[in-house]
Parts: C-alpha cells; structure tokens; sequence
C-alpha cells in the first residue's frame, strides 16, 4: 500500500489546458474516487498518475518517490480498464498469470498468487476458461485478478463498470467496495457516475473543467456542497436550483410573484442580492399551508414518487415516500424544510448559506 500525492498537476495539450493545477492528496489504503462529465480531465488525471500521459507540469509521488519521469512498469501500480483488455487466446488462468511471467517470476510463485487472486474473486470454476466464454462482469474480475496477483502499491480504475448492465454494475459496485475493505490496498476510481462515487468511496474528488471543484467524504458533499456545480452534480434526482434573490424575510423566487421560501440561518449577504436557493427533491413534504406547484409528471417507483413541477416559469422536483394520486394539471401543496436549504451567490456561483 501506499499514498498519492498530486501537487498543482498540469497537462496542455498544445495550447490547450486540460489539467488546471490540481492538488490532491490520498492517504495510505484510502478508497478515492474522481468524479465528473465527460472531458472534465479525470481520465487524463489517472492516466498521469499510470505514467501514460506526461505531466505538463506539477508532482506526482507515490509514496515518498516522485514518479514524474518514471516508466509505467517502474511506478509500482496496477490499472483496471474499461475495456478489460484480456488476451482472447488465454485461459482466464493464463491472463491472470501474464505479468508475473513476464516479470521473470517462477511458476512455484506464480500458482499461489494466481490461487489466491481466483479465490477472492470467486474465479476458480472458471480458470480453464477463455475470455469469450466469459460474461461481462466475469471478464471484469479477471481484468481486477490480473491487477491483483501483482500485489501493486496502488489500484487505478478507469471506469471499469461502464460497459456493464445496470444489474451487473450494482453488484461489481459492491464486490469492488468489498476487494478494498479485504485488501486495504489504495485505489484511484474513475468514474462519470455520481451514485458509484457516492456508494463506493472513501473520498470524493469533483473534478470540472480540469479543475477540483471540492473534496471530501461524499455525505460531506451532499449535505454542503462547496459550489452550485457540486449541488447540481451530486445527487440523484439533482439538487433543484432556483434564481431569486435574499430578503430579510426568505428567499423570493424570480416570477413567481412573490413567492418567498425559508432558509434556517440569514447570511451576511446585503437584501436584495441575486442568488440561487437549493433544495434537494427529498427535502419537500407535501402541506396543506405550503406553497402551491402545478403538476407537470408523476412518475411512481414503487417505494416512492417523484413529481415534476414549475415555480414561477422554473422546474422544480419533488420526491415523496407518500402516494401521489394527484394527475398532470394538478395543483398540490409543498413546503421546503428550511434546515436543509443551501443559498448560492449567483455572481460567483459559491455557497453563501
């Protein structure tokens, strides 16, 4: 095991900056996931910390070593790619035990790591087996048991599960998370999928436009995230985000007419100052005395129902464990609850409350 550390990390491709001084610190054994859209730079970001992209500028250290000029096979670390990358004449055994044979290791010490490898992930009954006999999610674990008969300092992931079904990808999520808690090893995730990032990780680092946009434990970033792109990012349904402006009395949102929503601690910010209020769709109860919304869509899932509205000419979402019987053109009755209300500057876009 060991840590990572990324100091102000840049990558130009030409003229063009991908990697905008990242800095990002992973500690021994800790479980980190970079999350953001596509072309935000964390591809880019793992495949620097891999050796496989140059650094434009900035440090990489794994461990106490920095790693800038080192070779790939010199880092010490092994990498789980999307596409598995098997080799589609081996047995799953053969793929399994390739690197440590061309590494000029013996068989007496291939076989028990190659065994031990084929146990943690279930597969023994399929070491005789090539890669097209395999499933997708099969396939994956081989890719991992290839990764961990290496016994490397660090895991990379490059978005190991986006070929996955929506089925397989929720039990991958849960062997993966269940690998690093039995093997304590460090692991460096990529992903564009917030619900992995915030059901596998220890640390989640929100990359945007090659730049960290915030850290921290992900139930840290759903309750306070740093930022409206955090807010809009985190969380599924999104954060609904509103544009008004702060008086001493709420919020009012923008063409409504008035309409004024609670937020539980007044900020400094002068009355009168645009701003955008969040509240996350679970965080609405359905009452009588709140505020009306016209019912746009209703979309039951069975534990519970999410309803789609407008306030004000602004959708807005709502997630409900009650039954809804209310139809489209409906009007019902909701009210936010205040201490889980977030208030953005709309110039900076930054958390003001």
């Amino acid at each position: 095991m060991s840590s990572v550390s990324i100091r102000r990390v840049q990558k130009d491709y030409g003229p063009v900056p991908v990697i905008r001084g990242v800095d990002v610190e992973i500690d021994d054994g800790e479980f980190v996931i970079l999350v953001g859209p596509s072309g935000c730079g964390k591809s880019t970001l793992l495949r620097m910390i891999a050796g496989l992209e140059d650094i434009s500028g900035g440090e990489i250290r794994i461990g106490e070593r920095v790693v800038n000029d080192l070779a790939p096979k010199e880092r010490d670390i092994a990498m789980v790619f999307q596409s598995y990358a098997l080799y589609p004449h081996m047995t799953v055994e053969q793929n399994m035990a390739f690197s440590l044979k061309m590494g000029g290791a013996k068989k007496s010490e291939i076989d028990p790591k190659v065994a031990r490898a084929a146990k943690i992930l279930s597969l023994e009954p399929l070491l005789g087996r090539l890669p097209k006999e395999l499933s997708g999610g099969q396939r994956q674990r081989v890719a991992m048991g290839r990764a961990i008969v290496r016994d490397p300092k660090v895991f990379l992931f490059d978005e190991p599960l986006s070929n996955l079904d929506a089925k397989l990808r929720v039990q991958m999520r849960t062997e993966i998370k269940a690998l690093h808690q039995r093997l304590g090893t460090t692991i460096v995730y990529v992903t564009h999928d917030q619900v992995e990032a915030m059901t596998m990780a220890d640390k989640i680092v929100v990359l945007h436009d090659g730049v960290v946009e915030q850290v921290g434990a992900p139930l840290d970033l759903y309750d306070r995230p740093a930022n409206l792109f955090v807010a809009g990012f985190i969380g599924s349904p999104a954060m609904n985000l509103l544009k008004g402006k702060v008086e001493r009395e709420g919020f009012v949102v923008d063409g409504s007419g008035g309409l004024t929503l609670p937020f539980a601690n007044a900020p400094t910010a002068t009355p009168g100052l645009p701003a955008v209020y969040g509240v996350r769709p679970e965080h609405f109860k359905l009452d009588d005395a709140g505020f009306p919304i016209m019912v746009e869509v209703v979309e039951p899932t069975g534990s519970e129902t999410q309803v789609m509205a407008q306030i004000g000419g602004q959708a807005i979402c709502a997630v409900f464990r009650e039954r809804i019987t209310a139809g489209p053109g409906e009007v019902i009755h909701i009210a936010a609850q205040r201490e889980h209300a977030h208030l953005f500057d709309a110039a900076t876009e930054q958390r003001i409350n």
